[in-house]
């Protein structure tokens, strides 16, 4: 029988070739557990310093080069490389999923415990947004005809997998929602880890907003595009993605592209940042409270995970249509209210990475002694 003390555990991610939020989680699972393996479906080393030392174990399709860069065309046989995965061998199987990382195989003998970022958003929450806005390029007008013919054995499928895991983390209270209604199980909430001591309290607030993120449709840098072309205030848009290039074509000459940038050029971003613009519906979304961390206000669209941060007139603003003109109106509202900075530093600490690892710790352990207590009666 496996000690209590130290199960043998091992870490699942979807994909480990941009970095992003999920990959910041899994960063916190490897501190924590830095022996633990982590397979994945594709990984590319050299976006990813902090796991030079980890053990990564990439599955098949990390030898086929389009699977690291279009990974939305791999989908189902990335499902085919997870499930083809078996780790009955480990007491403890960790997966970090918004997509088919949870499909691995484990046996009676192995504790799954998904930590979840969201439910698959193509196949279900987002899967009207994807339907007209497909992200496959030259190859869109047959994702359009094609999708509607197999999302319903794709959610029957992911039904399946979402129902071999044994215990559910959500990394939000939205998140929670979407596996109740999608997979009928129930999640315990844990915010996923915010380094707040990247950021100080070294205010210097200046003309411009700030985005920073990855660029992909859902995030809406269009409407940011469209409200900031009306408004003419300047904005910094800071990260990389397929949207900088159908935006940038768009936006005035009041609209800077900086492509990636560092943690110290972001976190002097922040600082002298007048306001962050969030304009998606995200599960959680972990960059607008870095921006809290620095003392900059959040101006948000008030759906998905926004809510369980943003506190209306204390550490930002939210709007309530996701559209241009409600966007154009939250800036001009923002513009006449006044925020304490040291209120909103102490709010994005209460989401601080230690945090999120002392309850990861007392989850598993409380998980994982009740799964051998069960198993050996």
């Amino acid at each position: 029988m496996a000690s209590l003390r130290s199960p043998r555990i091992a870490l699942v991610h979807d994909w480990l070739v941009s970095p992003g939020g999920a990959e910041a989680t899994l960063y916190e699972l490897h501190q924590m557990w830095p022996e633990a393996p982590i397979f994945t479906a594709a990984y590319s080393p050299n976006k990813f310093p902090e796991f030079a030392r980890a053990d990564v174990r990439p599955t098949w399709l990390d030898r086929i080069a389009l699977a690291k860069k279009k990974h939305q065309l791999f989908s189902i046989p990335r499902a085919w490389a997870f499930k083809s995965l078996n780790l009955r061998d480990y007491d403890v199987v960790i997966s970090s999923s918004s997509a088919e990382s949870k499909y691995v195989r484990t046996g009676r003998q192995t504790l799954h415990i998904c930590y979840c970022h969201t439910p698959i958003r193509y196949y279900w929450s987002d899967y009207d947004w994807y339907r007209q806005h497909p992200p496959f390029g030259p190859l869109n007008p047959l994702a359009k005809v094609l999708l509607p013919l197999l999302i319903g054995g794709l959610r029957r499928m992911d039904y399946r997998a979402a129902q071999r895991v044994d215990r559910y983390i959500a990394n939000s209270e939205n998140v929670r929602q979407r596996i109740k209604r999608y997979y009928r199980r129930e999640a315990v909430v844990i915010h996923p880890p915010i380094r707040t001591d990247r950021f100080t309290l070294a205010r210097q607030p200046q003309d411009y907003y700030v985005i920073v993120g990855r660029q992909v449709a859902y995030k809406r840098l269009d409407l940011a595009v469209d409200a900031f072309n009306e408004l003419g205030l300047p904005l910094k848009v800071a990260g990389a993605g397929e949207e900088i290039a159908r935006q940038r074509p768009r936006a005035k000459a009041n609209i800077e592209f900086l492509g990636r940038v560092s943690d110290a050029e972001r976190a002097q971003l922040f600082a002298g940042a007048k306001g962050f613009i969030f304009p998606p519906e995200e599960d959680f979304g972990m960059t607008p409270i870095e921006a809290m961390a620095a003392g900059c206000p959040v101006i948000a669209y008030g759906k998905g995970g926004a809510l369980e941060y943003v506190k209306e007139g204390e550490t930002g603003t939210l709007f309530a249509q996701q559209t241009p003109a409600e966007l154009v109106a939250a800036v001009r509202r923002f513009e006449t209210m006044q925020f304490d900075e040291a209120t909103i530093r102490t709010w994005a600490k209460t989401f601080d990475a230690s945090v999120f690892r002392r309850r990861i710790r007392e989850f598993v352990a409380e998980q994982w002694a009740d799964f051998e207590s069960k198993r050996s009666s």
